[in-house]
């Protein structure tokens, strides 16, 4: 049995005893049948699949576990999220750096209590600026290494309340 597979199976164990599902360096290309299957009457909290290969999440998974609060998908191959998502409810932090973004998928807009956003090291050239100040409740935003257009950084760096979208200054979280 390979490495990644003893992991996985390992990991969800642990994940019964804490709530915690982390298959973080797993050599995922997707996540597996078998975690739905296994997690299926478990209330997760936490869920981190970073450094791995994966490069689509299935609609299933928001659906199957939209009560976690934190969600690590770093380090991947990612290019969007399914419009399911926005059933993530509870979702609070979701980290999708490193991975392979154009844009900030709208999903992410309707995640009603999305605190902090990391999505440095993509290729986002474009921000919906609207679309983010409408989320009072994100309060921390990581925009570092994207190719933000110029249009988007006088954007984002004139917004109406930098401090509550990011803890430092708008432009350090835009800076390449």
């Amino acid at each position: 049995m390979g490495d990644g597979v003893v992991r996985v199976i390992e990991r969800s164990r642990i994940a019964e005893e804490t709530g915690i599902l982390d298959l973080s360096d797993c050599q995922l290309m997707q996540v597996p049948d078998a975690i739905y299957h296994l997690m299926r009457n478990l209330r997760l909290i936490q869920v981190n699949l970073a450094r791995n290969v994966i490069a689509k999440l299935p609609p299933k998974f928001p659906l199957k576990f939209s009560l976690i609060t934190k969600l690590d998908m770093s380090q991947n191959k990612i290019r969007t999220l399914p419009d399911e998502f926005m059933e993530c409810s509870e979702l609070t932090t979701l980290d999708v750096s490193h991975n392979c973004f154009t844009y900030l998928p709208s999903c992410i807009f309707k995640l009603p209590s999305l605190r902090r956003l990391k999505a440095n090291n993509n290729y986002i050239t474009d921000i919906d600026t609207e679309r983010l100040a409408r989320k009072p409740l994100l309060v921390e935003i990581d925009l570092r290494e994207n190719p933000i257009s110029s249009t988007s950084r006088r954007a984002l760096e004139a917004a109406s309340a930098p401090e509550r979208i990011c803890r430092l200054p708008i432009a350090f979280w835009i800076s390449q």
